[in-house]
């Protein structure tokens, strides 16, 4: 990793989303040959073993610092389970001091210590011995009454340190067997050199949202789930990011318990994309979840239940 020159944002609308770009030209992207590759494991830990150890062997082929996206849900529960017990230990000491760590999205505004926010499920998984011991974290701040210069603030920083090493991603089933990474999702106008945005929450995502932290093991009180559902938006992150991190790896473990996965993954893992970059920015907005397959370095961890 290496930092890089403070950057120039712009911001444009789509709608009622707002998306920050950082006016760097045009993102590349691969278009895919061949098909999708993905690894069936047998079980969640073994799914966190395999992200640990391409953060482990990352670690291992590129000196210096490493700034990582951190995934929330349960695609990486068990990976985070697994850093815990290790951060509890001298083990790995020297790969968390290089570790420069960050948020993929949030909703906003909230307070930050409510039990429904990814950083209180983070402090929860990983332990309050990783956070002592890497070099940095970095949450989207929802506290605030300014979200887009917060959003910018938290892009510069990102910037700042030479961009994403490794995103962890998952995958969100939509509509027509769509899907969403992140929270980009179907037809809120993210292009493909949008970085990060601010987008209008559906009552559907709330509920979502707090179902699975609850079946996830939080702590919720009463108050905090009241704040949760007068939240008004989304912050993500965007194409750029995905696209712009220098690895990618993604996991799904949980298409049992929503099985809108299995569809969505053989639509994302079968779709032809157009030869007009113009008409494949249109198949991202319409199903962000083939932004995946434009990035050249990608590994992807399931389950046999996705594919069953």
């Amino acid at each position: 990793m290496t930092t890089s020159a403070k950057v120039s944002i712009e911001s444009r609308r789509a709608g009622q989303n707002v998306w920050l770009g950082l006016g760097t030209g045009k993102t590349r992207f691969v278009r895919p040959e061949g098909p999708f590759n993905y690894h069936v494991l047998e079980s969640e830990e073994a799914v966190g073993r395999a992200m640990f150890g391409e953060l482990v062997d990352y670690a291992a082929e590129n000196p210096g610092d490493i700034t990582f996206v951190l995934l929330g849900g349960r695609g990486a529960q068990a990976m985070y389970r697994l850093i815990s017990k290790l951060a509890e230990t001298d083990e790995i000491d020297d790969l968390l001091g290089r570790l420069h760590v960050f948020t993929q999205d949030a909703l906003a505004p909230m307070r930050m210590a409510n039990g429904l926010s990814f950083v209180r499920d983070f402090e929860r998984l990983l332990g309050p011995k990783f956070f002592a011991k890497i070099k940095s974290f970095t949450p989207m701040l929802t506290e605030t009454d300014d979200l887009e210069g917060e959003l910018r603030k938290y892009v510069e920083h990102l910037e700042s340190l030479g961009g994403i090493d490794i995103f962890f991603l998952g995958l969100g089933p939509e509509a027509e067997a769509a899907s969403h990474l992140c929270y980009i999702k179907p037809g809120c106008g993210a292009g493909l050199d949008d970085f990060a945005g601010i987008i209008p929450i559906s009552p559907s995502i709330l509920e979502h949202h707090i179902a699975k932290f609850k079946v996830g093991g939080s702590e919720v009180s009463a108050e905090d789930e009241e704040e949760c559902r007068r939240a008004a938006y989304i912050l993500t992150l965007g194409p750029a990011a995905i696209l712009g991190a220098k690895r990618i790896v993604q996991s799904i473990v949980d298409a049992s318990t929503a099985p809108g996965k299995k569809a969505s993954f053989k639509r994302l893992i079968e779709t032809e994309f157009s030869n007009d970059d113009r008409e494949l920015a249109g198949q991202t907005d319409e199903n962000p979840g083939l932004l995946i397959r434009l990035h050249p370095d990608v590994r992807s961890y399931v389950l046999s239940d996705l594919i069953a």
